[in-house]
């Protein structure tokens, strides 16, 4: 597996792992504010994909790096690829390359009661990571509840969770 940042023609990888959650997630293959969320995050280098050493697309990540408060935007790891890894490659590579200084860096997840909590397993790979349940949040487009999670900056391992790193096999 490869983490690196996502290219223009990683947006097709990006649709077909929202296409695997949004039934967690709600709407989102065909949403044209979700495709250009994507592009944005892209162009910026704010979006880093995880992939196989055949080019398919394992995982993907939206990152807002607006220190202090740094946002995970979008975590999706495919079916298939859930616990080898690429997850926590993912993020991995985001804390090494956008986490700078004193701050936070928060996510919003599931909420305890959310179906995909216990089958995504999102809450506990957070929790593992040291991130914190904090507040709740506002429900999610499909209208199940949703959860901040908050890791301090200075708590963030800077390569503890593998070492994952720009274009770096895992």
């Amino acid at each position: 597996m490869i983490v690196r940042l996502a290219r223009e023609q990683d947006l097709a990888g990006f649709i077909a792992l929202a296409a695997q959650v949004e039934d967690w997630f709600g709407p989102m293959v065909e949403e044209p504010g979700f495709h250009r969320a994507v592009e944005d995050h892209i162009r910026r280098s704010a979006a880093l994909v995880a992939v196989s050493s055949d080019g398919e697309t394992l995982g993907g990540l939206l990152f807002g790096a607006e220190a202090p408060v740094h946002h995970v935007h979008w975590l999706v790891v495919s079916e298939k690829a859930r616990g080898t890894g690429a997850g926590r490659a993912l993020m991995a590579d985001a804390l090494r390359r956008y986490v700078r200084g004193p701050g936070t860096v928060e996510v919003v997840t599931f909420g305890a009661d959310h179906p995909g909590a216990v089958e995504s397993g999102a809450r506990v790979f957070y929790e593992r990571l040291g991130f914190i349940p904090a507040e709740a949040a506002e429900p999610g487009p499909e209208g199940g509840s949703r959860q901040v999670y908050r890791l301090n900056a200075r708590d963030a391992p800077s390569r503890p969770l593998g070492s994952y790193g720009h274009e770096e096999r895992a």
